[in-house]
């Protein structure tokens, strides 16, 4: 469970730095919304597409949905694909991506609460609270000791980058309740295409565009977008299969590991080498690592 949880939540913080990439490889501004969806759906489609088609050589068969999966995947894609990531998608365009990683990193609190007062999967306890807090605590050190120090806030950016962690924690939950009855790697995969394909028609329709600003080079620009769909992919397979078989506590508190990543990953691939000091990211580091190890711990009988 650890390694797969720490796999996914690289990759996630991997997405920060190269979503803002991304953004200047395909010549998209920021207040340009049409095409920041169509970006977006293309990513997923091809995450989608990706699960659909390497699941479907590993098992030797179409892997494919039933129709009782149908409605499961109509949610997922809604809730996890759509409103979540056109929520995180703006909000990131408007925003610093360090100062978007503390509103992100909220996610793992708010899956824990859900689980526990919403769908009552687990019981709240005050050692599951001690342990988000902690780690929530490492995600904040990172982000306000930083350059400049302390948080800024718009609607438009942090704002929608806060209200896609809702959606974000809402969904987790809706992957563990439906894994229940439906293989959790089909529906991440299938949620996405279906919802990637949904983002990239409005997008389009709306008038924005999704090619790479090189025309003589666009190399980098595809490489890029492809590494966005596998993160989608791969992270989002492994979490969802990991959730199927574990409490909902116990892994969404892995999820304060994306953020930490997100800025040790942006200080490598952006250059912001002034964000955070070496000692403030090992400290993060450690309050992470304590609320995981406290959520963690099996119950006294």
């Amino acid at each position: 469970m650890v390694l797969a949880c720490l796999a996914a939540c690289f990759l996630w913080g991997s997405a920060f730095p190269c979503v803002k990439i991304g953004y200047e490889l395909f010549g998209i501004d920021a207040a340009d919304v049409p095409s920041i969806l169509a970006f977006a759906g293309l990513r997923f489609t091809i995450a989608g597409a990706m699960v659909a088609v390497g699941m479907s050589l590993a098992t030797r068969r179409a892997f494919v949905p039933e129709r009782r999966d149908l409605p499961a995947i109509g949610a997922l894609s809604l809730a996890q694909t759509i409103v979540q990531y056109v929520l995180f998608y703006v909000g990131l365009a408007n925003c610093a991506g360090v100062t978007s990683s503390i509103l992100e990193a909220s996610n793992s609190f708010l899956c824990v609460l859900i689980a526990a007062l919403v769908f009552r999967f687990e019981r709240l306890t005050g050692r599951k609270v001690l342990g988000c807090l902690i780690g929530f605590a490492g995600v904040v050190l990172v982000n306000v000791t930083g350059e400049g120090g302390g948080l800024s806030f718009s609607l438009a950016g942090e704002g929608m980058v806060l209200l896609s962690t809702v959606a974000a924690a809402a969904s987790s939950n809706l992957a563990k309740l439906f894994s229940r009855s439906h293989d959790p790697v089909l529906l991440s995969g299938w949620q996405f295409l279906f919802g990637g394909l949904v983002m990239l028609a409005v997008g389009l329709a709306a008038g924005g565009h999704v090619a790479p600003a090189d025309l003589a080079n666009p190399l980098p620009a595809l490489a890029l977008l492809a590494y966005l769909g596998f993160i989608s992919a791969a992270a989002y397979s492994l979490w969802s299969a990991t959730l199927a078989v574990n409490p909902v506590s116990r892994v969404a508190v892995f999820g304060f590991m994306n953020p930490v990543f997100g800025v040790l990953l942006s200080a490598v691939l952006l250059g912001e080498t002034n964000v955070v000091s070496p000692a403030v990211a090992v400290a993060a580091l450690v309050l992470v690592s304590v609320g995981i190890v406290i959520v963690n711990r099996p119950e006294r009988a």
